[in-house]
């Protein structure tokens, strides 16, 4: 059995994350469990996420495929039941799974996102058919809920929004904070991704390209909106107009998914409000800027 050597770059993410150290010691025992369970060999250098190990294996059947090991938490206890429920369909599939610690055996993808296409306009459609696909798809029982999520998010704000340096930035998530309100009734029942950015979706054999990593909730299919709007902000400076090419980009999420504008608009606040109360939980005193300018722009009356 190989042994197993963790990426320098996946040590440095994690170098001050004390929780995160037992599980960094304990990976390379892991992985040679899997190797050994699933009768496994490597078959290539290592890759990570932001909080996952993946290892190029190859199968004793000659099928090559990817060991995903990763911290079992709320976000991706339901990854292996969403992508089996999509079936394929536009997805990585699971070839096997352990649902005791998280990890996965995925079929092969190539280390190619739709970062790497050079017009955005083309990306941007590409994700948003991917989403149109995902989210016909009714989410199975046992999934965490936008309803819950929403939820927390409106018991959350009133204590954390007054933390805000700025005045303005308080009355912009102010404003985030009620559009949530009026939609925490009617929070969708879709299988939703909650991730869905250029860099989970690799190149593929199978399809042109299949989404990977799903953080799984049931919902509204407006509340993927954002990350469609926040990725790949570099391409929308570069027009010169960042906030028409933001419109261009919101529209044609809308238009390719099918989603209702005002829906669409809201969820998309709702998401801001959760990373702005995700950084106010962290120590942190102010609106990321492109978030702030996203909340800016959708909030006009021309959008």
């Amino acid at each position: 059995m190989p042994e197993i050597v963790l990426p320098d770059s996946l040590l440095a993410l994690h170098a001050d994350d004390e929780d995160a150290h037992a599980w960094l010691k304990a990976l390379p025992e892991l992985a040679a469990t899997y190797l050994d369970r699933w009768a496994l060999r490597v078959d290539g250098g290592p890759l990570h996420g932001a909080a996952s190990l993946v290892l190029p294996v190859m199968r004793e059947d000659g099928v090559s495929a990817m060991l995903k090991l990763q911290p079992l938490n709320d976000e991706n206890a339901g990854e292996a039941l969403a992508l089996r429920t999509w079936n394929g369909d536009g997805v990585v599939r699971v070839l096997q799974d352990d649902q005791a610690t998280g990890t996965l055996l995925l079929e092969r993808l190539h280390p190619r996102s739709l970062n790497h296409l050079p017009d955005d306009v083309e990306a941007t459609r590409i994700l948003a058919e991917l989403l149109a696909r995902l989210s016909a798809v009714p989410a199975p029982p046992g999934l965490r809920t936008l309803a819950d999520v929403a939820a927390a998010m409106l018991d959350d704000a009133p204590a954390l929004i007054p933390l805000l340096a700025d005045p303005a930035e308080q009355s912009l998530v102010l404003r985030c904070a009620a559009r949530l309100a009026e939609l925490v009734k009617e929070p969708g029942d879709r299988l939703l991704h909650w991730d869905l950015h250029y860099e989970n979706v690799l190149a593929s054999d199978r399809e042109p390209w299949l989404v990977i990593d799903p953080k799984p909730l049931a919902g509204d299919p407006c509340f993927e909106v954002f990350a469609a709007l926040n990725n790949r902000w570099d391409d929308l400076v570069a027009t010169g107009a960042p906030a028409r090419a933001l419109r261009r980009r919101f529209e044609l999420m809308l238009d390719v998914v099918g989603l209702d504008r005002e829906r669409a608009i809201g969820w998309t606040l709702a998401r801001i409000l959760q990373n702005v109360l995700w950084d106010l939980e962290g120590g942190g005193h102010q609106v990321e800027p492109v978030q702030a300018a996203i909340a800016e722009v959708l909030m006009t009356p021309s959008v």
